[in-house]
Parts: C-alpha cells; sequence; structure tokens
C-alpha cells in the first residue's frame, strides 16, 4: 500500500491553513480595534501581526466584515473629514464588540489546550 506525500508548503484541499484565513477575521478585526480606533487600511495592515492572515487581507474582504460588524453592534464608525487627503473612516470596538472578543478569546484558550494536547500525544508516541 502506498502513501501520497501531501507536501506542507503547496496548497492542496487537504492542507491544514485552507480555509481558515477568513474564520479569524472577525476576532482579528476586533483585536486591533481593541488597541486603538483605526481606519480600514491602517487596520489591514495591524492585524497581519495575529498571525491569521497570511500576507495582506483582501481589502473587500476586511470591508465586508466591517460593515457586517457595525450591523451586528460590534463596531461603529464615522468619517473623519478633517486635515488634508480623503475622508477617511474611522472604526473603534463597541462594549458588545469587547464581550464578543471576550467569547473569542475564551474560544481560542480552549482550542489552543485541545492543540497542545494532541501534539503532545503525537510526540510521546513518536518517542517510542
Amino acid at each position: 500500500m502506498s502513501r501520497k506525500k501531501i507536501p506542507i508548503n503547496k496548497p492542496t484541499p487537504k492542507h491544514p491553513s485552507q480555509g481558515k484565513q477568513e474564520r479569524y477575521i472577525q476576532p482579528s478585526i476586533l483585536m486591533g480595534l481593541f488597541f486603538k480606533s483605526s481606519y480600514g487600511y491602517e487596520l489591514i495592515h495591524n492585524i497581519q501581526s495575529f498571525g491569521f492572515v497570511e500576507g495582506q487581507a483582501p481589502p473587500g474582504m476586511i470591508y465586508r466584515h466591517l460593515r457586517q460588524m457595525e450591523e451586528d453592534g460590534l463596531v461603529s464608525s464615522k468619517w473623519k473629514t478633517e486635515g488634508t487627503g480623503p475622508a477617511k473612516r474611522v472604526y473603534w470596538i463597541t462594549p458588545e464588540g469587547k464581550e464578543v472578543l471576550g467569547v473569542w478569546i475564551e474560544y481560542m484558550k480552549g482550542q489552543a489546550k485541545n492543540l497542545t494536547t494532541f501534539i503532545n500525544h503525537y510526540q510521546a508516541v513518536q518517542k517510542k
């Protein structure tokens, strides 16, 4: 019986990271706004540091999430028109958004615990 090797660095339908990027956009946006109010383009760059988005997040995806999150009451925004240059829409997290971020953090802590347990089991068997 031959086993087909799946290269980790090539995207395939079975690659572990596929489909995960958009899953964590909401908590990434909320975390970005938790630190400071921001406009979309700045937020796109800031959320990269959280590690869920490879490369630059697609602006359309970020703005789509921001609009939905504003409709859901998780973020608020207003146009900033003072100064030179084009107007910018500035976003900030609402109290409801902070609650949802807290729920995400608890979920991620549970996931991290499960992943650590899984890895520890693998490493224990591999040592034998």
